[in-house]
This record gives structure tokens, sequence and C-alpha cells, in this order.
């Protein structure tokens, strides 16, 4: 059978929008001479729509776009995910669905089955799960629709299933003959490659070909890579969608393809693009058009605004130098080379007229001013400088912050933590070093004085981040097993050997949580991002 693939970009709830984009991706399939042209999942409503599913309006919004886009189709089938509905008062009545539709209507629904509700997935809070699979016959193949989830429970993959049921072994048993999943797999790295090695297992093991549909695009914090696959009976893979960007993909199960081997590149340039494009995603989709950085002569600023060039264009970054009398010329030098290698606009305000007076009003009241006091002082005044230039221009501010700090608090509430998207903060300190080390691959973009320099807030004279945290290398270490190994302390403490380190580390992680919770959105890019992903309560006694 001849497929079309069509991985969208849809904006969620713009059910106009997305109603369009799949009838021109069905039009285009038709021209190309495909059987059935197919969408991922929820691709009418965006994943994941969240409580808009709860509105009726919006229901009946999205049932009457099914119907309009059924109407358009003839003999060539057409796949989408959306919502669907049905009466048996149990549950919330709603289901993630897909639909093929042909001859002018919807000819067969199947519902997902397996709903996941862990990390970023809540779905359990919205969907039924399907009560049985079908097949369908469609122009002579028996067609084993599933969505997302359905296809990761293989038992020949898994060592451990978190599901009873296999929905595509039901689809199996009733002797499908092409399975087709359609899915929004939010992106984090190393996922693909994942990916890969399951599904060609899967069709290897059955003997049957598959088409994978995946959507594109970044909703807020979640990026969504595409990279939709194709499969032949024997698990090879034979197709493969562009990264990062929307793709038309066509797919005769019938034909001879060479073997796809590699689908996934190294990290730091698969992060940089994902970072790249969450980036213009959460802009184009907000309509924001500039961003605006503080700029600190560190590398986290210097990277975040590498990734916003990337982005959006060097006219379209501005940046504010706010040196106090703590900064090093060389924090200012270095930020001007930067500038100057990247095209940017920029402005350059002290900021330490304002500390002194707010300072000396302060000491009215406070009498004291504590060295703490003092610091964050600084980081405040620098986030009413950026928030101040936020709102005159209409520029988007991106935080700075990365995971390592976000982690153990050492980030200042309502300082730099102010912003609208947190670019870095899924990626650790020893990574940036990496991305930055990327960028300059072909030449020197981030001054090596700014990779080289020992990392430092520079909010009292002589500060270094090791003043107060461990070294880096061992900060990440006990933060990738507490966080996305989910350790604690016992095992951590076995393999760091440091016990007082590690205990340090952890208490810094948990008592900070409050901060993170009033944080900007961070750009996904690990197993284990801060968020929606990591429910943590902020009011807790386990490590006193």
């Amino acid at each position: 059978m001849k497929l079309a693939l069509c991985q969208i970009d849809p904006i969620i709830g713009d059910i106009e929008f997305n109603k369009n984009k799949i009838l021109n991706g069905y039009k285009k399939g038709i021209e190309a001479g495909a059987e059935l042209v197919i969408f991922p999942e929820l691709s009418l409503v965006g994943y994941p729509p969240l409580d808009l599913v709860e509105k009726k309006e919006f229901r009946l919004a999205v049932d009457i776009a099914a119907k309009e886009i059924a109407a358009q189709t003839n003999s060539v089938g057409l796949i989408f995910g959306s919502i669907t509905e049905d009466n048996d008062r149990i549950g919330t009545d709603i289901h993630n669905s897909a639909l093929l539709c042909y001859d002018g209507k919807v000819q067969f629904i199947q519902h997902k089955t397996l709903i996941p509700n862990y990390d970023v997935f809540d779905e359990m809070r919205y969907f039924d799960p399907s009560k049985e699979v079908y097949v369908h016959e469609f122009k002579g193949e028996r067609l084993g629709i599933s969505i997302c989830e359905d296809i990761w429970n293989d038992a020949d993959y898994w060592y451990r299933r978190r599901y009873t049921r296999d929905p595509i072994q039901e689809l199996i048993q009733q002797h499908t003959t092409l399975l087709i999943n359609i899915s929004a797999s939010p992106y984090s790295y190393g996922k693909r490659q994942a990916r890969k090695d399951m599904l060609s297992t899967l069709c290897r093991t059955d003997n049957l070909p598959l088409a994978y549909t995946c959507c594109v695009g970044a909703q807020t914090d979640l990026i969504f890579d595409g990279a939709s696959m194709c499969f032949d009976k024997n698990g090879r893979l034979v197709k493969v969608g562009k990264t990062f960007e929307e793709d038309f993909i066509l797919f005769d199960t019938n034909a001879d393809y060479d073997e796809i081997k590699n689908c996934e590149a190294g990290y730091e340039e698969e992060v940089f693009k994902a970072l790249v494009y969450g980036l213009k995603e959460y802009c184009t989709k907000l309509k924001f058009s500039k961003v605006l950085i503080g700029l600190s002569g560190g590398i986290d600023s210097a990277l975040v605004a590498c990734i916003a060039v990337e982005a959006l264009g060097e006219k379209n970054v501005h940046v504010l130098l706010m040196p106090s009398k703590y900064s090093s010329e060389g924090s200012v030098t270095d930020s001007e080379i930067l500038i100057k290698n990247l095209g940017i606009s920029s402005d350059n305000i002290s900021i330490q007229p304002v500390v002194d007076k707010t300072i000396m009003q302060l000491n009215l009241a406070l009498k004291n001013i504590k060295g703490i006091t003092e610091e964050n002082l600084q980081a405040r005044i620098r986030g009413l400088y950026l928030m101040a230039y936020s709102n005159n221009e209409g520029h988007l501010l991106l935080t700075t912050g990365n995971k390592s700090e976000m982690a153990v608090g050492y980030a200042t509430l309502y300082g730099d933590m102010a912003g609208g998207l947190a670019v870095i903060a899924d990626v650790y300190k020893t990574d940036v070093y990496k991305i930055a080390n990327y960028i300059n691959r072909e030449r020197e973009i981030i001054p090596e004085a700014i990779i080289n320099k020992p990392p430092s807030a520079e909010l009292k004279p002589n500060q270094t981040d090791q003043d107060t945290l461990p070294p880096y290398d061992l900060l990440d270490r006990i933060l990738r097993m507490y966080l996305e190994e989910n350790k604690e302390f016992n095992e951590i403490k076995e393999i760091i050997g440091d016990v007082e380190v590690v205990k340090k580390v952890l208490r810094m992680v948990d008592f900070n949580e409050y901060k993170r919770k009033q944080a900007a959105p961070a750009l996904r890019v690990s197993s284990k991002a801060f968020g929606y992903g990591r429910r943590y309560p902020i009011v807790q006694g386990w490590r006193k």
C-alpha cells in the first residue's frame, strides 16, 4: 500500500488552523498517488490539549471540524488524531482517538487503549481507554491502527512492562497486515534511538511493516522532534522524517528500500537544535518577534544568546550588560566580544547607583543589611531593569539559569529567575560547556575567555560558584543520579563516597522546590525535567 505520512506542527486549540493543515496534507497525498494519508495523534486539537478538552464548547467545535474534514475525502483514506465522545456514563466519556475517513465520512474510529499517567503525561485525567481494538479492512489491507503509548508495551523489547494489555498483539491476533501508529511523543535526548530499536524489534518479531507518524513542534516546555519512521516487515528502518521541522514522507509497503542505520546525532548537536527549535516555536506561537537577555559575561548567558540568534536572527536579539562594583573588567569586555561576534544590539547600564540608593533607603528600616541580602538585591535590581525593558519594548525576557543551578537553588527569585522562558534550565552546567564548544567547532563565537573563566555570580569580591557548591562535575553526577535515575541517599553515597557532600546536595535540591515552582517554563531535553514532569512536594519531611 502507498502511504503518505504528514508530519505536521499543530497549534493547541487552533482547530481551524489544524483542520486546514490536515486538508492541505491530504490533498498533497492524493497528488502524490497515496492510497492512505496519515497524520499524528490529536493533530486536530494539538497535543497536549490539557483542560481544554473539559470544555463542552471546545469538544463540539472539534466534532464539527472532524466531520468537515471527513466530508472532503474521496476514495483515498485519511487517518488523523482527534478527541471523540461517547455516553456510556463511565469515566470521562472522552477518548483520544484515531479517525479513518474516506468516501466523505468517518468510517472507523479506534480509541487509544493505554492511557499514560507518568512524567509529563496526565492523560488519565481526561481520557477513557478503549475497551477493544479492531482491524479495519481497506484496499486489500487489514489495518491495525494504534495511538502512541499503545505501541510502547511490547513484551519482546521491554524487560518490565508498564501495562497488562498489549493492544498491538491484540491487533496481530486479528491478522492485521499493516501496523499504523499515530503519535505525539515528546523529545528527550536518546529517546529517538530507543524508539527505533523498540519499533524495529516489534516489526521483525511479528513480520509486519509499520508506519509511525509523529508530530513535530514545541508546545510551551515540550518539544516534539518529528522523525516519523517507516519499517519494513524485517524490522529495517527504511524511511525517517526530518527532525525539528515539518515533513511529508511517502512509503510504499511493497517497495524495496535501503536500510537507514543512524537516526540520532551526538548530544551537543541534538540538544542545541532542540533548544533552538523550542525557543523559535515559543516565540512564533505566542507572537514574540524579539527577545531580551541579561548578558553577564558568563557561559550560561552566552549560550542562551547563541541559541536566540540561531532561533530568531541577530536583529531580533537584544542584550543588557548590567555591571556592578563587583563585576570584573573581563566580564564586560568578554561580553562585548560576544556581542560583536553575534552581531546583536546591546545596552550597558551600571546597576551600582540604584543598588547604593536602595541599600541606603533599606537601612532606614533594616538597620543592618546582611551579605546575602545585598547579593540578592543586585540580582533583583538586574531583574527590575530587564523586566522594565521587556515591558517597554515588548521583548520576551529569557532566563539564563542552567539545570545544576536550578536544582540546588543557586538562583534568585524575582532576580535572575525573572523571565518568560527558561531556555537552558534542563541542561546541566557540565553540558553547557559541551554545547558551547560545539558552537565554537568551526570558529570562535563564544570567547574562550568566557569558557575558561571560573564560574561566578560576581555578587561579592572574588566570588566563585565553588565557594558554595561542589565542583560541577561532581555536582552533576549526584544530580543525574537523584533526578533522572531516581536514586536515593544510600545508593548515591555508596557511589560517590563523600557522605556530607551527597547529604548537602540532596537537601539543597529538596529545600529549593519552592523556587522551581515559581520559575519560568523550561524547555525539556532530558528524560526528567523540572516542571510538569517532576511533581515533588514543597512542604515535606522526608529529608530532615
